[in-house]
């Protein structure tokens, strides 16, 4: 069982997001973390693997300046290898943009599975993942919260408002995956140092036969073309109960037509 794990590299959340001034994208500098979001992702298919009872959990990635911290900490988790590209012409990549680099990525080895988290906590575009599936011409299934492999298929829970709908797949498919579907572990001291000698393989565009006519900046289909402060939340109106306070708050539910 091959399973391809998609992992975002972020700045650290925990400090505040900086904008580049003139396109508005967020800068990505120094360390990055990575995305808590797909820590579900890797611990789902390092599961999966041990009840298929034998294979790999790659992890793929696209980040600027070669940054592998992220990439290190789901190695320490037990992935046993990465691929990273890393390219100074996909800084300003769109969501399409990004999908092709991750597909062309993943399309270099074999694969059973690929699994993504559902979106990104710095992007929330939300369509990277069925974009991978559509270019490697695979099918797709979106907020699984839970999966089983038998052979050749894959039993999936697809969460929906209402419960969940199962889902029978062939495989190679793409799954983007819910929080909370499953409790990632912590990376052990000897899983920290384990991963220090696991390989990473950082590719370029060319090494992708990719150019950045149709990826990258360049190639971007979308973009942000302006930037303004949100407004203040406006104070709530203050009521004292001098016995009536009942009628006020009712009149104002049906102002709202609430009531």
């Amino acid at each position: 069982m091959n399973i391809a794990v998609c992992v975002k590299q972020i700045p650290d959340p925990a400090a505040p997001g900086r904008l580049a001034p003139e396109s508005f994208n967020l800068i990505r500098e120094g360390k990055l973390v990575m995305d808590d979001s797909d820590a579900y992702g890797v611990e789902m298919a390092l599961q999966l693997v041990d009840a298929a009872g034998g294979g790999d959990v790659t992890l793929v990635s696209m980040a600027p300046n070669g940054e592998t911290s992220g990439l290190r900490t789901a190695l320490a988790m037990g992935a046993a290898r990465a691929v990273l590209v890393s390219d100074e012409r996909l800084a300003g990549s769109d969501a399409l943009s990004t999908a092709k680099v991750l597909a062309a990525a993943i399309r270099r080895n074999p694969f059973d599975l690929v699994i993504t988290a559902t979106e990104s906590t710095d992007g929330y575009t939300g369509t990277v993942p069925v974009q991978i599936a559509e270019i490697l011409g695979v099918a797709a299934v979106s907020f699984v919260k839970k999966v089983t492999l038998t052979g050749t298929r894959a039993l999936i829970e697809r969460q929906t408002e209402s419960g969940y709908d199962e889902i029978v797949s062939e495989l190679p498919l793409v799954i983007s995956v819910t929080a909370g579907v499953v409790e990632p572990r912590y990376p052990s001291f000897k899983g920290i140092m384990a991963a220090k000698s696991k390989p990473i393989e950082s590719l370029s565009l060319d090494d992708l036969g990719l150019d950045d006519s149709n990826v990258g900046g360049s190639g971007a289909r979308e973009m942000v073309v302006a930037l303004r402060q949100a407004e203040a939340r406006q104070g709530g109106q203050v009521i004292e109960d001098d016995g009536e306070a009942y009628a006020k708050i009712v009149e104002y539910l049906k102002e709202l037509k609430v009531v």
